[in-house]
This record gives structure tokens, sequence and C-alpha cells, in this order.
């Protein structure tokens, strides 16, 4: 079976329920109209019950009727205008005196039916409204008396009722199951919209986006949070983009030099000295190769999946201990000032490769930028439930209008102005998402020719971003 059009089940759910109101609607009119008709007809019933018991008289065991001139002259002798039927029964329930209109039918007395009850019965082929009565004289009963009543004009009347409300109920669904359609058409026309941009959206064309519904309903937001989420994948493109044409010019630029380099050494022969300082310039570009294409793994792994953390109990202070021992050559070349300062041994529960990773960074890159014979400080301390780390040099500092973008991968700030300090730009954008991995708070202050100050804060508990 083939499914339904949005817009047809829209219709079809709205036809269902208003259907079913206008049919209780009906049955109850129906009903109201049937009840109406039925009181009128048992009161005119019990009307011509109250007459005819005041119009007899009784001598011996006989019924007399007092007029009996003027009862041949009613409406009894009229069968196609509201007829009623009378007869007189005596105990054995033998017909005693009929009306005239009844002619050569009779009406039958049920047993089954107790005295005063109305009921519906019939008469040969016509449908009646029937009571019988027992007859009374001086609290003897002598008899019964039936009256009925054709029911035949009243259900000629609800029986056009019930087929005008018939026909009347499929026309309106019918009529409703368009008029909903249309409109039903109408509501959804943003959804349409959506479905066509959609289709013209591809990766090469991430530009278009939905127009936005003048009212401010469910598919307004709809289609604002499409946008957003367009507006978020182009971004996500164009940053993956960037950083594929910034990796390959970074990768190319140390094999450039490493392969200018050695197509100079086998132009001729050279001296011993000569081979050695070129060769172990490669070794330091292939260094640079490798620590770049490390950096770039960890950028790689950060970016397409969740890393795997290891939660453990991290030791602050020997970790900042082990990074300042690494750097060690780099601080005595440089003979820069590191102080440590922390009052008390201080744990997290963290991941310790991650940890160490931001660490490494961060404290590398305050040796990398102090000039010689500057200083770096290092502080552990406790702040309302948190572990704080602070990172400050009085290097060559970073423009306030760049502290955003060295989260970038491969930003590097005022890189033409000192040509001499070498650096992949990657860093601190691994630190930025170190630390969001991490839920560790990280925080850059700094100012040209002053320093720059890197702030940790470290919650007791680690809180990794889901």
């Amino acid at each position: 079976m083939a499914q339904l059009s949005f817009k047809n089940r829209i219709a079809l759910n709205y036809i269902i329920t208003t259907g079913l109101l206008i049919l209780v609607v009906f049955s109850v009119i129906y009903s109201i109209v049937k009840h109406t008709v039925y009181s009128h007809i048992d009161e005119n019933i019990n009307v011509e019950i109250r007459n005819h018991l005041a119009e007899i008289k009784v001598v011996g065991n006989k019924v007399i009727l007092i007029d009996e001139e003027e009862w041949n002259e009613r409406e009894h002798n009229t069968v196609d205008v509201n007829p009623v039927f009378v007869e007189f029964l005596d105990l054995n329930k033998k017909i005693i005196e009929k009306a005239p209109n009844l002619k050569t039918e009779t009406l039958e007395f049920k047993d089954s039916v107790e005295d005063y009850e109305l009921f519906d019965t019939k008469m040969g082929d016509h449908a009646i409204r029937q009571i019988q009565v027992p007859l009374h004289v001086k609290k003897r009963q002598i008899g019964y008396i039936i009256v009925a009543m054709s029911l035949a004009d009243s259900k000629l009347v609800l029986n056009n009722l019930f087929d005008i409300m018939c026909l009347s109920f499929l026309a309106i669904l019918l009529l409703l199951f368009f008029i909903a359609r249309f409109f039903a058409g109408r509501s959804i026309k943003p959804i349409n919209s959506i479905i066509n941009t959609s289709k013209i959206i591809t990766k090469d064309n991430l530009k278009t986006r939905i127009p936005l519904p003048k009212t401010r309903d469910e598919l307004y937001t709809l289609s604002k949070t499409i946008n957003n989420l367009l507006n978020r994948i182009e971004d996500a493109i164009e940053r993956e983009k960037q950083f594929t044409s910034d990796a390959s010019h970074e990768l190319r630029t140390p094999l450039t030099v490493i392969k200018g380099t050695l197509e100079v050494l086998i132009r001729k022969p050279r001296d011993n000295k000569e081979y050695e300082e070129k060769i172990n310039y490669c070794i330091n570009e292939v260094d640079h190769l490798n620590m770049l294409v490390d950096q770039l793994l960890l950028m790689a792994r950060f970016e397409n999946q969740k890393q795997n953390v290891n939660t453990e109990s991290v030791y602050l202070n020997a970790l900042i201990l082990d990074v300042l021992t690494l750097n060690s050559e780099k601080i005595n070349n440089k003979e820069i000032s590191v102080k440590f300062d922390a009052e008390e041994d201080y744990y997290i529960q963290s991941d310790n490769f991650l940890v160490i990773t931001i660490l490494r960074n961060i404290i590398s890159n305050a040796i990398k930028y102090t000039s010689i014979g500057g200083r770096v400080l290092i502080l552990l301390s406790k702040e309302n439930g948190e572990t704080i780390c602070k990172i400050s040099d009085n290097g060559i500092g970073i423009a306030k209008g760049d502290l955003e973008a060295i989260l970038n991968p491969f930003f590097r700030s005022n890189s033409t102005d000192h040509p001499e300090i070498k650096g992949t730009g990657l860093g601190l954008s691994i630190v930025k998402r170190t630390t969001d991995l991490l839920g560790i708070k990280f925080k850059i202050e700094s100012e040209i020719e002053v320093g720059t100050t890197v702030i940790l804060c470290f919650n007791e508990k680690m809180k990794t971003l889901s």
C-alpha cells in the first residue's frame, strides 16, 4: 500500500477528528428529534386514553359508547392523517368494539408487555405505537382498551433525517478533506522549501540557506536550526580545508629545505666539516618534521573522534618539574630564570599524558618567546576548590587582537617580526582542544613587550566534555 504524503496525512487526521465530532453532533440531533417525535406521539396516545375512558359507560358487562355518532365522525375514519386506533377487549381478550378506521385490521394484545407501557409494534405492514390499559368499573376489571397511533409519518421523518445526515456527513467529510488538504499544503510550504533547498546543497555549494517563514512558529525554528547547522558545517569544512592547506604547506617547507640541502651537497665534493654541518641541519629539519607530524596526528585525534581519556591521579608538581628538565638545555642556553612556586603537593584526577602535553606546550612557548636573560614564573595554588596553575613570562607578548586567533591551527602572532623564533603554530591549538576535552578552564593574558600569562584551572574531579 502506497504511503500517503505528509499533506494528505495531515488532512486525513483532521477530517477523522472533525468527522468524529460531526458524528457525535448528528447522533445527538437525531436522538433529540426522535425523542421529541415519540414524546409527542406518547402524549397524544395518553390524551386519547383519557378521552375514551371518559366517553364510555358500562351496562352489565357490555361497554357502551356515550356518543357513538361522534366517535364515528372523528378522525379515526381517516387513515392517512395521523390516525389513532382504538380497540376494546373483554377479560378473555376478545374484541368487544373497535374504531371504524381499523376496518379489517385488529390490534394485537401483547401479554409480555406491562399495562400502561408504551411500545412499538406492527399492525399488518404498518408500524404503530401502542398502549394497553385495563378497564375498571367500581374497582372491578371488566376488560382492556388498546390505543395505538400510526408511526408512518414519524418513521418517514426520522428516516429522511437519517438519510440526509448520512449524505451530509459524507459530503462534509469530502469537502473538509479538500479544504484541510489545501490549508495543509499552505502550512507545509516551508517544508517544501527546506526539501528543495536541501537538494541543491552540496559540499561545493554550502552558501545556500533556507528562507525563514514570516510566522515565527515551529517551522521557523526548524528552518533557523537547519541554517545554523549549515553554518557550522560550512565553518567546519572551511577549517578542514584551511587545516589541510596549512598542513600541506608546513610539511612541504622542511621537506623542500632538506631536499635543497642534499642537492647542494651532491653537486661537488666537500670537506667533512661542511658535510657534518649540512647533515646536522637536515637532522634538525627532520626533527622539526617529526614534531609537526606528531602534532598533526594529535590534532587529528581530537578532530575526528573523542580521545580515550585515562583518568588517574596526576601529580602536578612532578609533571612541571619533568617538563622543566626536558627544557633545561634551552633554559640554560638563554640564561632564563625559572621560578617554580608551590606551597604544597597538588594532585588532580585527569589524564596524565594529556596534562603533560598541555604543560609542555605552554612552558616551551614561555621559554621560546622569552628573551635571553628573561624570567619564567610557574605558580601552583588553590582557589575556591580549584587548583590554579599560572605560567608567566616577560617575553615578546601577544597583540590583543591576536589573542583569539592564536588558538587556531598554524596561526603565529608577529611571526614576521621574529623570524628567529621557529614554530608550527599548533601548540596553543592543541592546548585549547585538550583543555576542552578535559574540562580544564584555559585563559591567556598578554601584552606586547610585557609578557604573557597562561592560567589553567583544574577541578578536583575531571569533567570531560560529552
